[in-house]
């Protein structure tokens, strides 16, 4: 589809080009990202297949090699740079729809308590239950106005990586659950008339009610400060590869920065999400004290944070060359390496999670000895057969020098790899 959008392109392309950032025609930023999306899969499926290649390099496999990757690297780049005006555009329009949201809660609950007020009447909690989401809503939502560039209500819980953060939306959602309680109780305590009523509410926060509650928002707002610190300390120390995405994405809570699910970001959602429908509904049959989270529920989301906070721990690490050998072709004889021969990096961890994409693979660099050589890319159909995680592929410069020199990767996410030894002879 992507592909017979670019052969098409030329028929729909009006006085707003491509790369036309307004956000308020048909020819915005998400139609330019689209278009060179399509322009490049157009070209990279081309170049797989051998089409496009020009008369003077199509004689040589290195000279053919390089053109098609330094055309792909600019077309990437393209890509990159509208994907990057297409997130901001979305961040920027994101403060509408959260605001929508908060108020649609706001109406879901109010019609909620409306419902269940039929036979059983109207009370003082759920006047002061309305009361306290009538708050919250309108403090969310001047919060998001504040942060509208950067996607309103959700501006607090996305990372320096630009993807929502698990930790921090988790740490978030209990302190929005723990605001609201109080300020039910808060406003039962205003309306309350007698004396041994506003003994009983105020007992109602006491710590021997809340202990669990409390204890779990103390855990998930440490868990939350820690993780950023922990994750920006490995990136420092070159242990841990990070990538900035276009935009922060739901996925992002439940997956890792590759788009894959990790089990520790899923059971800590999960079971928070849990215990938080449980305090709800406590909260609802109990609204003069703070919900009490039973020891055994609390213990099971201390566990579940404890869970996440070792797989961020254990996430990530450093690049590594475990080799580095002469490519050889069909018919080829052995022999030492030389200068422009090919030769074949192996290791492990060269693509950094959500750098699959082409202007992030063009950034691979390969030192060897005093020159750095930027890793070409080499499509096929679907993707690239060079630069893999595990194995590069790259040509040995005519300025290398004879002799023992080091041969070094750095990934695109800046991290450089240990430093192997290899015999360069004439």
């Amino acid at each position: 589809m992507a592909v017979q959008e670019a052969r098409q392109g030329g028929e729909h392309i009006g006085a707003h080009g491509g790369g036309c950032t307004c956000g308020d025609c048909p020819h915005g930023a998400r139609e330019g990202h689209r278009r060179a999306v399509a322009a490049f899969l157009v070209k990279r499926d081309g170049f797989a297949a051998g089409e496009g290649l020009p008369a003077a390099v199509a004689h040589s496999a290195s000279a053919s090699r390089q053109w098609v990757s330094d055309e792909l690297t600019q077309s990437a780049d393209v890509v990159a740079e509208r994907g990057r005006a297409e997130g901001g555009a979305w961040l920027a329009r994101l403060w509408h729809r959260t605001a929508f949201a908060v108020w649609s809660a706001f109406v879901v609950l109010l019609l909620v308590q409306a419902l269940t007020a039929i036979g059983a009447g109207w009370t003082a909690a759920r006047t002061a239950g309305l009361l306290a989401a009538l708050v919250v809503a309108g403090t969310v939502t001047a919060a998001s106005w504040f942060h509208r560039a950067r996607g309103g209500a959700l501006a607090p819980v996305i990372g320096e990586d630009n993807r929502l953060s698990t930790s921090r939306a988790v740490a978030v959602s209990w302190v929005l659950f723990v605001a609201y309680a109080v300020l039910v109780l808060a406003g039962r305590l205003a309306a309350a008339s007698d004396h041994a009523e506003r003994d009983a509410l105020i007992s109602g926060l006491e710590l021997a009610r809340g202990a669990g509650v409390v204890t779990v928002l103390a855990v998930v707002c440490a868990i939350a400060v820690l993780v950023r610190r922990v994750v920006g300390l490995r990136v420092l120390g070159q242990r841990l590869q990070k990538i900035p995405a276009d935009r922060p994405r739901a996925a992002d809570l439940l997956t890792d920065d590759a788009g894959r699910g990790t089990f520790a970001d899923i059971q800590y959602v999960a079971i928070s999400a849990v215990a938080l429908v449980f305090v709800a509904v406590r909260l609802a049959r109990r609204p003069d004290q703070l919900p009490d989270l039973p020891w055994g529920l609390a213990v099971v989301v201390l566990i579940s944070a404890a869970t996440y906070l070792a797989g961020k721990y254990a996430e990530g690490g450093r690049p590594v060359i475990l080799s580095v050998v002469r490519s050889r072709e069909a018919g080829d004889l052995d022999a030492p390496i030389r200068t422009g021969d090919d030769i074949e990096i192996r290791g492990a961890g060269f693509v950094p999670p959500g750098a699959q994409t082409a202007d992030r693979l063009s950034r691979m660099v390969v030192r060897i000895g005093p020159v750095n050589v930027h890793v070409p890319l080499v499509p096929v159909t679907g993707g690239f057969s060079n630069p893999t995680d595990t194995l590069l592929t790259v040509p040995v410069p005519v300025d290398v020098e004879p002799g023992r020199v080091e041969v070094q990767v750095v990934t695109a996410a800046g991290v450089e790899t240990n430093a192997c030894v290899v015999d360069v002879t004439d």
